[in-house]
């Protein structure tokens, strides 16, 4: 997909192509249901399942979110699928600079009006970006490339919120914390602690990068459309040096972390020993003190990084025993 930046109009040109009852709103001015709806109407947009779209419809609960990522002025903010604009507004109203990434081209195109309109005075601090969140990279947004701590605040689309979510802490790495608004059942698989049903790839890979934990939740009422599942909010903080960090030696790279987790959940009810038997010898298991009779849902994100760090270790003596 081709990288479009938008142009911020003037408050003039926004006017123009927003209805008469929308120019009387002042400024900071948050959308309401009856917004919404006029804006959408009024650009002929309409949401849509492909893209995952339930517009926030209510004022409370972007401040809400918004409050609860404890972003501030002249903080550098990073929204996915901004929609129409009810949370950037939010943002806007703290102070914050945001760059906002949205997929579908009519959204995008809007969004900077709908500002100039509701919130003139914080059009300058706007930049919007029609891209896929899951392609896009830092080359993508030269707005974050000199910002040395990013912040993650969304209303995410349900059906890619996860590979959104790990895709971007792989690719920016200033992205040090998130509050984002996704699918309950997602939120909870997300900050699930080893041992529990609901703990997966998503858990561990997530804790890969940092500590995450479900906070608030939203009722299904303050979208437009209503969804058909509950919604909660996750919060995120990176690891202080961005990474892991082993008592004994240097974490082995992620992919071989990652290899590990897929292979060993891949094949969830068998023992490390069965799902892991192409990939770890039984000396690794020894050699990080893992007992190979153990299930991967029972495992650490520690856990796999050492026994990771402990396969490159015997590989690399077996490659030296042989040169």
């Amino acid at each position: 997909m081709t990288t479009t930046t938008i142009p911020q109009p003037s408050h003039e040109q926004s006017t123009t192509a927003e209805s008469t009852s929308m120019r009387q709103h002042q400024s900071g001015h948050l959308l309401g249901a009856a917004d919404i709806r006029r804006i959408a109407a009024d650009a002929g947009i309409k949401p849509t399942k492909k893209f995952g779209q339930n517009f926030v419809i209510d004022p409370g609960t972007v401040r809400k979110i918004v409050h609860e990522s404890g972003v501030s002025q002249d903080d550098t903010v990073l929204e996915v699928g901004p929609g129409l604009g009810s949370l950037t507004l939010a943002l806007l109203e703290a102070g914050t600079r945001v760059t906002a990434i949205e997929i579908d081209p009519a959204l995008a195109q809007r969004l900077p009006g709908t500002v100039a309109t509701f919130m003139p005075d914080a059009s300058n601090r706007l930049h919007v970006i029609n891209h896929d969140a899951l392609t896009v990279t830092p080359d993508d947004v030269p707005e974050l490339r000199d910002a040395n701590h990013i912040t993650l605040v969304a209303n995410l689309p349900y059906n890619v919120a996860t590979p959104i979510i790990l895709t971007l802490l792989e690719r920016f790495g200033q992205l040090d914390h998130f509050t984002v608004m996704v699918q309950k059942e997602v939120a909870d698989r997300l900050a699930a602690k080893p041992g529990s049903k609901i703990y997966g790839t998503p858990s561990i890979k997530l804790a890969w990068y940092g500590h995450a934990e479900r906070s608030a939740l939203i009722g299904r009422n303050v979208f437009w459309p209503a969804p058909n599942v509950d919604s909660a909010l996750v919060t995120f903080t990176r690891y202080p040096d961005g990474q892991l960090t082993l008592t004994q030696g240097e974490p082995p790279a992620r992919d071989r972390v990652f290899t590990l987790i897929d292979a060993a959940f891949g094949q969830r009810r068998k023992t490390l020993h069965a799902a892991l038997k192409h990939l770890v010898p039984q000396a690794a298991f020894e050699a990080a003190n893992i007992d190979p009779t153990r299930r991967g849902e029972t495992l650490t994100i520690d856990e796999f990084t050492r026994l990771a760090a402990a396969c490159d270790r015997i590989n690399a003596d077996g490659r030296e025993a042989s040169a």
